[in-house]
């Protein structure tokens, strides 16, 4: 049986690959085709899985594919089976049909019908590439395609304002979770010194033994796996982004929001869970945040006038009380209760547009009194006092902007003095003077040869910094970006001793896709004449065909896996010593800031409604 789970990632993969070159004004062609794919794949996880249980449910595990080898780092495909996996694929593939079959009538007419049905297609291939995978490497590749078909199905009303600015927010949530399993996949390189699987950590002598030694190391690991959790699955701090993530359709909005891509912060905490099961301090601090998440979820679910924001809370709400479970070790419970939260989400935000119809109508010929609740019996300040938090959410947004937004772009705007001439005549003069010394390093003090992987790594930092902030000059920034990558290449020559071959499989997808930006932007400029980042152009409209290729530029510059750069981040990673978190920490930083970036300049020149229309656009979602 074991063989037959490639099948599961091989399906989504062709249908997703098959209908991109299907026509775009065959509606019935791209639906039908579309659920056919879905379908199948639903079919074929039936029979898969009554056949598994009728050997006993064994565990599988498929080492399918090395795709990098050194002598101290192997990149590796591997695909996993277990009872988890069976609860997400057979929801999912259920869910993801019903919602696909829907999606022919709902999406009628609508001038991205193939779009939206490609980006479906491409979220189903990172869905099941995330919960089949056998090995964190293999998780992140569908991880890291579930966060851009997210932010491609929020931003798919492109001609809009808020649908585009969301979308953005959105992704820049999901970076920072992209993040949080690159350095858990840091650590783990070093406690195991190997590729280590999930059916490795199901072993208990070997995990124990690991964290005997190493239990600062193991408490960080879970701590970077929980972050990813919270964020991708809308806990605390990270609530806010969910109801601003339902400005897209409304089946997009069921089948991520509602059911799927929201409770894969669940999925990822139950496929580590042997690692973290004795970490009695990380298990607590789960159960809390679930705790705080519930309640505070559900005090802004009851006041919300949107019917899809009240849906968002509720669903944040129970995903709480799902972590809760979690932690207290109720996999079962827990399981079931994510495939009972995700189908009635996926109801709820489906007939949501009927539902609220009905209830307007209603409230003009059959209001009644609203009925005694249990806030009123709490003392009055009390309860208006948490009205009144739970009508301004809590201030999530604005405490994500004061501590994590606003100092990046304090820090970016103190970089002003940095030129585009001066970034040529200071920088590049000291990168030349920087390779001739790292094929020379007797030449350098051991203090200075100590010092400067974070020197250098700082120096990439300030410079995504300033790509970040800059709003007259988007091919500046772009540069800007681009050589950050070349900075941070530089920083771990200088850490350790490896082969060059490696920096150049890092560098080769950032070479390629930095060169193919410029020019993207270059032609743009020439065509349109203003390319700057204060406002969305919307240039997709007129150029879809350099808007597709700059997308592909910005997937490959920010390490999407569709360059060796994607690979090549991890190796890069590898040489991060595991007593150098700074280094680490300023590399992260990097990454974090620079994906978002690099979308915000796709955002703010290719989406948005065009700058020079003459006609009247919404500015608000509808």
């Amino acid at each position: 049986m074991t063989y037959l789970l490639q099948f599961f990632i091989l399906i989504p993969l062709v249908g997703f690959t098959m209908s991109m070159v299907l026509p775009r004004d065959k509606e019935k062609l791209i639906s039908w085709f579309s659920f056919s794919i879905v379908g199948i794949h639903l079919l074929g996880a039936q029979l898969f899985f009554i056949a598994w249980l009728l050997k006993d449910h064994p565990t599988l595990n498929l080492r399918e594919l090395v795709i990098y080898q050194s002598v101290d780092f192997e990149f590796l495909l591997d695909f996993y089976f277990d009872k988890i996996t069976a609860v997400y694929v057979l929801v999912g593939s259920f869910l993801t049909f019903l919602v696909t079959l829907y999606s022919r009538y709902y999406m009628h007419r609508e001038s991205g019908y193939k779009r939206f049905f490609n980006t479906i297609l491409f979220f189903y291939l990172g869905y099941n590439l995330v919960i089949f995978a056998g090995n964190m490497e293999t998780l992140f590749i569908g991880w890291e395609i579930l966060g851009i078909s997210s932010f491609l199905l929020i931003a798919f009303y492109r001609n809009r304002y808020l649908p585009v600015k969301n979308a953005v927010k959105v992704f820049s949530i999901y970076r920072i979770a992209d993040v949080g399993i690159i350095l858990a996949m840091w650590l783990s390189h070093h406690l195991w010194h190997e590729n280590i699987t999930f059916l490795k950590l199901n072993n208990y002598d070997l995990v124990h033994e690991q964290l005997q030694t190493h239990s600062w190391v193991g408490i960080s690991i879970s701590l970077m796996i929980l972050l990813s959790a919270l964020a991708k699955s809308a806990q605390l701090p990270f609530s806010s982004w969910l109801p601003r993530a339902m400005e897209g359709p409304t089946p997009s909005s069921a089948i991520f929001y509602g059911s799927l891509s929201v409770h894969l912060g669940v999925f990822i905490l139950l496929r580590t869970f042997p690692f973290w099961e004795h970490q009695l301090s990380v298990r607590i601090l789960i159960g809390v945040l679930g705790l705080l998440t519930s309640l505070i979820a559900t005090g802004i679910a009851r006041v919300q006038s949107s019917v899809k924001s009240q849906i968002a809370y509720s669903s944040i709400a129970q995903i709480g009380l799902i972590f809760i479970e979690v932690a207290a070790g109720l996999e079962i419970i827990a399981l079931l209760h994510f495939a009972g939260n995700a189908f009635l989400r996926t109801y709820q935000l489906l007939v949501s547009p009927s539902v609220a119809s009905y209830l307007i109508r209603e409230q003009f010929y059959n209001f009644t009194p609203r009925q005694h609740s249990i806030e009123d019996s709490l003392p009055k300040k009390i309860e208006y006092t948490l009205y009144l938090l739970s009508l301004k959410e809590w201030n999530l947004d604005s405490w994500m902007y004061r501590y994590l937004w606003n100092p990046l772009k304090w820090a970016g705007k103190k970089l002003d003095f940095m030129t585009f001439n001066r970034v040529i005549k200071i920088f590049v003069p000291v990168y030349i003077l920087c390779m001739f010394l790292v094929y020379n390093k007797e030449l350098v003090a051991a203090p200075i040869l100590t010092a400067l992987p974070f020197i250098l790594s700082l120096i990439a930092l300030i410079m995504v910094l300033k790509g970040f902030t800059e709003r007259k000059r988007s091919r500046m920034s772009w540069l800007l970006l681009t050589m950050s990558h070349f900075w941070i290449a530089m920083a771990i020559a200088f850490n350790e001793h490896f082969s060059f071959s490696q920096v150049h499989l890092y560098l080769s997808g950032v070479a390629a896709s930095g060169i193919l930006g410029f020019i993207c932007l270059g032609r743009v400029k020439k065509l349109e004449g203003n390319v700057d980042l204060y406002q969305f152009h919307g240039h997709s409209h007129r150029h879809p065909k350099i808007a597709f290729v700059f997308l592909l530029a910005c997937l490959g510059l920010s390490g999407f896996p569709i360059t060796p750069t994607f690979i090549g981040e991890d190796v890069i990673f590898s040489h991060v010593h595991e007593d150098q978190p700074i280094l680490a920490l300023l590399i992260a930083l990097s990454f974090i800031v620079d994906g978002i970036a690099i979308i915000r300049i796709y955002a703010r020149v290719f989406l948005g409604a065009h700058a020079k229309s003459v006609y009247e656009m919404a500015y608000r979602s509808s």
